[in-house]
């Protein structure tokens, strides 16, 4: 038994692919869900403070996305641009380069779409949730709105958006494993191919798993510890 293990995981290859997956899986992830959360912090500035049509463009953009599968999303950016990206690559002569590097492209971009929708909402909901009282105090010690907003406002906000912003997290790195269907082997497709080659289905897939409940883990972890150091003197542990 240890010695197939073995043969498959190390002799085959197959413990480095998935390790090679993996590494896809969180780089989509964190480039995803950093692009999201960029922009989607000025969007929930401009939702919180009710800027007329913005506003409701916004939140037309977060209830379509948060309405709709993560899947369909992949599929109406990769299939709606993929026609387009050929012509235009073909035309300058890099259509092979082109779409090889074209569903990481339009994976990240997937993933930030569908994050920075849920991050608008966190962050907004944080802002609301910033006392009120502190900004009447700022405004008796004549602050500019600037400062005010900078260096008390959005600080608070984001200490109150840590717990919404690693569900988000958890979220975006789960959903990695969509953009499979468009060909880019990260975990799950790197686990799919294994289980179809060596007819190992269980194994592989309970190996995917486990890898993707310790990206969790860590993940949580790591949140866990930012929201311990950001507590500090608000009466946190």
């Amino acid at each position: 038994m240890l010695s197939d293990f073995w043969k498959l995981m190390v002799e085959q290859g197959w413990a480095l692919a998935l390790l090679r997956g993996a590494a896809v899986t969180i780089l989509i992830g964190m480039l995803g869900m950093l692009t999201g959360f960029l922009v989607a912090a000025p969007l929930a500035v401009l939702r919180w403070r009710k800027v007329l049509i913005i506003s409701q463009l916004i939140d037309t953009y977060t209830v379509v996305i948060r309405g709709v599968p993560g899947l369909l999303v992949i599929y109406l950016l990769f299939f709606g641009s993929l026609d387009s990206v050929r012509a235009v690559a073909g035309a300058f002569g890099y259509q092979a380069a082109a779409e090889n590097v074209f569903p990481l492209i339009v994976g990240v971009i997937a993933i930030a779409v569908i994050s920075c929708a849920y991050s608008i909402e966190v962050m907004r909901g944080a802002l609301q949730a910033v006392p009120y009282g502190l900004l009447e105090a700022a405004r008796s010690l004549a602050l500019p709105g600037k400062v005010t907003f900078f260096r008390i406002t959005f600080p608070l906000a984001l200490r109150l958006a840590l717990g919404g912003i690693n569900n988000v997290w958890q979220m975006t790195i789960k959903d990695t494993s969509l953009i499979s269907v468009i060909g880019l082997q990260e975990l799950m497709r790197t686990a799919a191919i294994a289980a179809g080659i060596t007819r190992s289905s269980l194994l592989f897939y309970g190996i995917a798993a486990a890898m993707f409940f310790c990206m969790t883990i860590i993940s949580q972890m790591a949140f866990s510890r930012a929201e311990h150091a950001l507590n500090r003197g608000f009466g946190g542990r």
